[in-house]
């Protein structure tokens, strides 16, 4: 186990930004990286300090409570830094044993804190903790960044030191390409130095950019990461809630101040729009409802002056508010609004985890991944696949497999972004069934451009090359006539474009029901010729590890020869999405302990996918905790190979699969991914009636992955 101590060398300079990122990279290789932020700087009384909340939201880490900065002035005025470090020591003991690596967050120097250098290389020298720089610059003058880590290294014996590792240069000015959209996961928008920068830069300082002081990384400025939340916005300016509605959610991409009236307005209703008027401007108010209701997601609306709207004008903008538009209204006026809103901060509040992960993958990218690998891999006791290598690694397949996903749902704004997304990342091809102005319509409203490649059919222009395909499919069940009528339902059509092999998968279920989806399937795709039924599988993307849990979506009460057959079709799914399966079984009693029908069809289901599948670790029945829990195992079932460390998770019924999926998820707030179908001679995939654009994007990627393996 390793000790990573962040120094800063400057306030300011994204410190917080930059460890979120070493632990998301560490994440993604396998690693397991703790956390703590020994010393608060906050004059507040919380226990955690900002940046350890923000590692426990974003990566369900557990870093010990922060000594608190008034305890740490008194201290050091009674000349008590030994025992302040033991302080340290005492909280650094806590999560010594759980990972590999632990990374500690050093004091930021400022006028408040002169203490901080002797603080941070006390915190070193107790913790035998290897030190990471957290600079900035400008390129223009490489001199400039070697020379002040020259400064802040000869407190741990200089660059060329064994303490000293290297330096994460965040905030680099000088950087011609900037990866600010699309940058790719951990490690793939690393930046370096160039041969005439290093050159000056070992006139001075010989061992920086060597393996003896290493540039980590070179992070850009970001202005698609600074964007707070609306909510953030109403916080600063101390506002009154007219209408909360989405504002723990929408964002700020940009704010307009409007003083012209709607005619000579351009460019102020778009995504992301924070729109600041005069509460009377009645004329303002009114087309902010209009722009909502035909779509655009702004970011919300501020009225100025403690000026409230009229309430026929709030009778006229009801409906519109249901479309969760952020309203609020303050006192001051719009331009001294304005002003405030200019000065605000753009740290990272502690509960904003979508924005941590944001910027956690975006430092992570700029990262030195091969160099992380060689130094911190080793200490790597139990390599894992991490939930964000995971969807790293659903992203690069479906990437490399290069399917077209057919999505009859074209015009559901959801599905519009999702496949915009796909198709600018290369995920897939994406096939919108819907009107093409509908779908145009919908991206404008929500600020997209429609990507080169993006297929958009109107769906009655082909129906009727399907009807006689789908007749013969359906002899004796179907005339022409009836199968125009049932192919005039998007779902149907995409389903015989699956069948004829003009695309590849199907992804539905954003407004149609799972029935909607899957009847389809079952009628025209059918059954794959090793298999006699259709199963689920939710890829469970718990804090430590990737788990499936089967079937949680399809079969209701499966008999022992289904459930076998379950079990082999979601191990199959596992050892595709680079899980080496580990089948548990589940039941309410293990091994022989309990008795009666239920107990004893887990137990003739374990039997019969062993003679099916002798290679395959697979055990049952096993509890849920002798599965997943090593103590456990040891007592409930000490000759198992899967009690413990089980990854693969077979239910007894849909009843017990349903429930387990939806409270995990829920009660621990675990992202799940799916619900995956197997069994079927080509990939369908149904979406929850909720999901998210990410639900769809992945969703999408595990489609194109599955119509290109042969595991299903």
């Amino acid at each position: 186990m390793q000790t990573i101590l962040f120094i800063p060398t400057n306030g300011g300079i994204g410190l917080t930004s930059a460890c979120l990122g070493f632990v998301r990279a560490l994440d993604f290789l396998g690693i397991k990286a703790g956390f703590m932020t020994p010393f608060s700087q906050s004059s507040s009384d919380n226990t955690l300090s900002q940046s350890s909340v923000l590692m426990q939201n974003a990566f369900h880490l557990n870093p010990p409570a922060s000594i608190s900065r008034q305890h740490l002035e008194r201290m050091l005025g009674n000349d008590q830094l030994d025992e302040l470090m033991e302080e340290v020591v005492e909280q650094y003991q806590q999560i010594a044993n759980k990972y590999d690596v632990i990374v500690c967050e050093g004091l930021v120097p400022s006028n408040d804190s002169t203490y901080a250098e002797q603080v941070n290389v006390a915190i070193a020298q107790a913790l035998d903790a290897k030190v990471i720089f957290v600079s900035t610059g400008d390129l223009a003058q490489p001199n400039a960044i070697a020379d002040k880590l020259d400064i802040y290294a000869r407190d741990f014996g200089g660059l060329d030191s064994e303490r000293t590792l290297g330096t994460i240069l965040m905030r680099v000015k000088g950087i011609d390409e900037v990866h600010d959209v699309d940058f790719g996961g951990p490690g793939e928008a690393l930046l370096g130095l160039t041969q005439d920068q290093l050159q000056q830069i070992h006139q001075h300082s010989p061992s920086f950019g060597t393996d003896q002081f290493h540039v980590l990384g070179m992070v850009p400025f970001s202005n698609s990461l600074s964007v707070p939340r609306t909510w953030d916005v109403a916080n600063v300016l101390d506002a009154t809630w007219l209408n909360e509605g989405e504002a723990k959610s929408r964002r700020v991409v940009e704010t307009k101040l409007i003083g012209r009236s709607v005619a000579n307005i351009e460019g102020a209703f778009n995504r992301g729009t924070l729109l600041v008027v005069a509460g009377d401007r009645d004329d303002i108010i009114l087309a902010t409802a209009l722009a909502t209701l035909n779509g655009v997601p702004l970011a919300g609306l501020v009225l100025t002056g403690d000026l409230m709207p009229n309430d026929n004008v709030v009778k006229l903008c009801r409906n519109a508010l249901k479309s969760g538009i952020p309203i609020m209204s303050v006192k001051t006026d719009s331009f001294d609004t304005a002003q405030r809103l200019v000065n605000m901060s753009y740290e990272i509040p502690d509960d904003d985890t979508e924005r941590a992960i944001e910027v956690a993958n975006y430092v992570a990218a700029h990262l030195d991944l091969e160099w992380m690998k060689a130094k911190f891999s080793n200490n790597s006791t139990n390599p894992r696949l991490s939930p964000s290598a995971f969807r790293y690694q659903l992203v690069k397949k479906a990437q490399n497999a290069k399917k077209r996903i057919v999505l009859p749902e074209g015009d559901e704004p959801r599905t519009v972004e999702a496949a915009v997304i796909c198709q600018s990342r290369g995920i897939a091809d994406c096939i919108l069934l819907a009107h093409p102005d509908d779908v145009k319509e919908v991206a404008e409203n929500l600020g997209l451009t429609l990507p080169e490649g993006l297929t958009i059919i109107e769906p009655s222009s082909i129906i009727d090359r399907y009807v006689a395909p789908m007749v013969e499919r359906r002899k004796g069940k179907l005339d022409e006539l009836q199968a125009a009528d049932q192919l005039k339902d998007t779902v149907v059509l995409g389903t015989m474009m699956l069948y004829l092999d003009d695309v590849d998968g199907l992804v539905s279920g954003a407004v149609h029901t799972t029935a909607n989806t899957v009847r389809p399937a079952f009628q025209l795709i059918k059954t794959a010729p090793q298999y006699s039924l259709v199963s689920s599988v939710f890829f469970m993307l718990l804090p430590e590890q990737v788990v499936v849990y089967g079937d949680c979506a399809i079969n209701p009460d499966p008999t022992a020869e289904q459930l076998a057959e379950i079990a082999l079709q979601s191990a199959q799914s596992a050892k595709a999405f680079g899980i080496e399966p580990k089948v548990a079984m589940i039941s309410y009693s293990t091994g022989s302990s309990g008795e009666g029908a239920d107990v004893d069809k887990v137990r003739q289901a374990t039997e019969i996918a062993k003679a099916k599948a002798p290679d395959l670790l697979i055990d049952g029945p096993l509890q849920y905790d002798a599965a997943s829990v090593m103590s456990v195992a040891k007592s409930k079932a000490p000759t198992s190979l899967v009690a413990g460390q089980a990854n693969v998770f077979i239910f007894p019924d849909l009843n017990t699969g349903n429930t387990t999926y939806k409270a995990v998820q829920r009660s621990a707030n675990v992202v799940s991914v799916g619900p995956l179908l197997q069994g079927l001679n080509k990939p369908v995939n149904d979406l929850s009636r909720g999901a998210l654009v990410d639900d769809i994007v992945y969703t999408i990627a595990l489609t194109a992955i599955q119509a290109d393996s042969s595991d299903f």
